[in-house]
């Protein structure tokens, strides 16, 4: 059938590439490893198709085109209705109705992944609802994006064993599309150019079918033969190194059959969710938003590096971005692999705990970090560093084993792990380089709070591995950051606190200042005045991150402090939609839409996150407000799209129609987000246990119940303290062996102290200076003995004086 084509495509590159629409209604693959292809739709139609990595994009999108040959042209994804359903509870299958909007025609598909080989399978069967069936012609465009590059791609027509198939290869990655119905016409063409796209628009039928387009943004466009398909007729897009390994999975799963396909991964998905916890309740959405959120998190997890979970199956705002400005989601992020994790955890979901915990253990740098983001193999996709990401995989490996997921033996085997990330915390805390948002270095209320409960975790484990000294340095660590919260990050007497009518309240992050130190008191004692407007700004700054406080056990619920920032919260954040009530990260968040609706391009309007509506009502469990939270639990359910998805930002502001925006629904942000699944989770399984899920009980223990506190100040070279507070010693620390000469009598006489190796990379020197009067000053210096010199600059804390 391709005798008598145009051999090679014109225009090429073809137009700049671009990814597409990120408000995914249905993400799928199947359970079985054998079969690594991950697929996503919205809109009517397929986008995105991932393989053999669950971070490789490979197809933009697969959708069809109806015409009558002569006038009539309808592209299902602009010119359809659409209805969603799941091919059965929990299952990422799903039967995509598209109904035109002129009344000529209806297309059911029904899409899943061949659970035997790496093939994505769709069942269509076409109806004419105007007419008769003869009346119409039927096209099948795909463009292939191979390894996440739309450019650079090359499209054919051939066939495989005698098959027809339209083929495209890029940099070792192939696929084959094969149709269980004979294509009638096929065309290889370049974007915008010579695609069947323009072809179809213009003439209604394929007039220029061509062979070939190489290297560059490509589209393969197939006719399917209606009258030999009346009853339906599948596609399989086969995947593989080569053409011939795509092109032969691609028939075989024809041979097998769809239905062979589909009644076995139904099958497997059934099994794996009758193993999950019965956390299923009375929900308000018509979708089971549980089952879907276990579904997608596990859809998110990668089958050849087993425990790795990406954040999204998503581009933001995906027709903005290019091949140089991919912007997607489907990376590793630790601080989001750990809350995902933790979700299947609370839903009961114990094959995937020690897994996930491996990967974070192969994945973890020589020096204790985890990278901000990176690639299934550990490859760093942005260079930045947070302090919460190398907190949170100590509090993961307590929760599973608490929730007794994994033995005695394997929680002493994730012990170098937990060793290395908490030597890296106590050398480079507190302040984090950047905030859980990656915006803003500071000290961070989340970030606090991740590493103090952390920091007790592992001073558990070193003291049951016999390393009793690392321990109760551990300890004093986590009680002197802890001890300095208020400091740090508590505002009083502000400008927003008077017009709140409250005394005081947790900021968003507070900036270190030049000194290293940063207590906010600082707005009115610093007068250096950069410092004391960089201090200001942060006070106006606040955030849901606050309640990670009671999240993570440092505070209680009812604490004055938190009540008040609370408040303060509900009167700059919360904003109420038709859902229900949801929250802003923070003031002036620039992550979002513009006020216009056009995409966030750098700059923008942050929008509310239905995640936060999650955490606020974990708060409210915690406070004893069941039924608020329960209340919130149903808000939060109602903001997921027509699948059962939930998004990482819904619209706040007006409908924009033309933009598909409207008020309480998702906005272009990703969708789904993996991190909003897994809350939801846990706080299905927090109102069940009537308890935080994964509130950790050693910060509760030590700072609620015994009330634990610290006599010291510290010191160190990135927190030079400038201020102790009367009646504390002071500690000062340092990363390598020294000698610390200090007087308290301005040098007319002196002291030699030793450090003491903590055995965690860090040693430190004990200053009995509690019994200095107000005012007075403590001098100090260092001689650093493996390097024989002194540290050549005297540094200064004063006893505060009472004000």
């Amino acid at each position: 059938m391709f005798d008598n084509l145009l051999p090679n495509a014109p225009g090429w590159p073809g137009h700049r590439a671009r990814w597409t629409s990120s408000a995914k209604e249905g993400v799928g693959t199947a359970v079985s490893p054998n079969s690594r292809v991950w697929f996503t739709h919205s809109h009517g139609i397929v986008n995105e198709v991932y393989y053999p990595r669950v971070d490789r994009a490979c197809i933009r999108d697969l959708g069809m085109i109806v015409t009558d040959g002569r006038e009539f042209f309808s592209e299902e994804k602009r010119d359809a209705k659409v209805k969603i359903a799941y091919l059965a509870d929990g299952a990422p299958a799903y039967r995509v109705t598209n109904i035109c909007r002129q009344g000529c025609y209806i297309i059911e598909k029904e899409l899943l992944t061949d659970p035997e080989r790496e093939v994505f399978l769709q069942h269509t069967r076409f109806h004419a609802t105007q007419g008769r069936l003869e009346d119409y012609q039927l096209f099948m465009l795909l463009a292939p994006h191979l390894g996440n590059r739309g450019a650079g791609n090359t499209a054919w027509l051939g066939e495989y064993k005698g098959m027809p198939m339209m083929f495209a290869m890029r940099d070792g990655i192939a696929l084959a599309v094969a149709s269980s119905a004979p294509w009638l016409a096929c065309s290889a063409g370049y974007v915008g150019f010579s695609d069947g796209w323009q072809d179809l628009k213009r003439d209604k039928r394929l007039t220029h079918c061509y062979r070939r387009a190489e290297n560059g943004n490509v589209a393969l466009t197939g006719q399917v033969d209606l009258l030999g398909a009346a009853a339906g007729f599948t596609v399989a897009i086969g995947f593989g190194h080569t053409i011939h390994e795509a092109a032969h999975r691609a028939k075989a799963s024809i041979l097998d059959g769809f239905d062979a396909a589909k009644e076995e991964y139904l099958r497997q998905w059934q099994t794996w969710q009758d193993s999950l916890l019965p956390l299923d309740h009375d929900h308000v959405h018509h979708q089971n938003v549980y089952r879907a959120g276990t579904a997608m998190i596990h859809t998110h997890g990668a089958k050849n590096f087993p425990g790795a979970v990406v954040a999204s199956l998503s581009i933001p705002w995906g027709m903005a971005h290019g091949d140089d400005n991919l912007g997607g989601y489907h990376l590793v992020w630790p601080r989001d692999m750990v809350e995902t994790t933790a979700g299947l955890m609370a839903a009961g979901a114990s094959d995937l705990a020690l897994r996930a915990l491996r990967f974070l253990q192969t994945t973890q740098e020589a020096d204790g970090h985890w990278a901000q983001n990176m690639w299934l193999d550990g490859t760093p996709y942005w260079d930045g560093i947070q302090m919460d990401e190398a907190a949170l995989p100590i509090l993961l490996v307590d929760l599973a084993y608490r929730e007794q997921m994994i033995t005695d033996a394997e929680l002493s085997g994730f012990w170098p792990m937990v060793r290395r990330s908490a030597c890296y915390l106590v050398q480079n805390g507190p302040v984090t380089q950047q905030d859980r948002w990656e915006e803003d270095s500071g000290y961070s209320p989340f970030t606090l709070a991740a590493e103090i409960a952390a920091l007790l975790v592992a001073a558990d484990m070193a003291e049951g591995h016999g390393e009793t000294r690392e321990a109760q340095y551990l300890r004093e660590t986590a009680d002197l950051w802890h001890a300095n919260l208020d400091r740090w990050i508590y505002a009083r007497d502000t400008e927003l606190a008077r017009r709140v009518g409250v005394e005081g309240y947790y900021v968003r992050i507070s900036p270190e200042q030049p000194d290293g130190d940063s207590p906010l008191k600082g707005i009115v004692t610093v007068k250096n005045r950069p410092v004391e407007q960089s201090l200001e700004a942060a006070a106006n700054l606040v955030s849901p991150d606050a309640l990670a406080l009671v999240r993570f056990g440092l505070r209680a619920a009812d604490d004055p402090r938190m009540v008040n920032t609370v408040k303060v919260i509900d009167a700059l954040l919360k904003v109420d939609l038709p859902p229900g009530p949801c929250w802003y990260r923070y003031n002036e968040d620039g992550y979002g839409e513009h006020a216009d609706g056009s995409p966030f391009d750098g700059v923008g309007i942050g929008r509310a996150w239905p995640l936060l509506t999650g955490e606020r009502a974990h708060y409210e469990l915690a406070a004893g407000n069941t039924d608020e939270a329960r209340r919130l639990l149903l808000a939060y359910e109602k903001f997921a799209n027509g699948g059962g998805l939930l998004p990482e930002q819904v619209w706040d502001a007006d409908d924009i129609p033309e933009r598909e925006l409207y008020r309480g629904k998702p906005a272009g942000s990703a969708m789904p987000l993996v991190w909003a699944h897994a809350e939801h989770i846990k706080l299905l399984r927090s109102l069940r246990d009537d308890r935080v899920f994964d509130m950790p009980p050693q910060t509760v223990e030590r700072y609620l119940v015994q009330e634990q506190t610290s006599h010291r100040g510290f010191w160190r070279f990135n927190h030079k303290l400038r201020e102790l507070d009367p009646g504390k010693s002071l500690r000062v620390e340092t990363l390598a062996a020294c000698t610390v000469r200090w007087s308290d009598d301005g040098w007319r006489t002196w002291h030699d102290s030793n450090c003491q190796d903590t055995g965690l990379g860090v040693y430190f020197v004990d200053l009995p200076v509690a019994e200095l009067p107000l005012g007075a000053a403590v001098d100090f210096t260092f001689f650093w003995s493996q390097a024989d010199r002194w540290e050549g600059e005297n540094f200064t804390v004063r006893v505060a004086s009472e004000t």
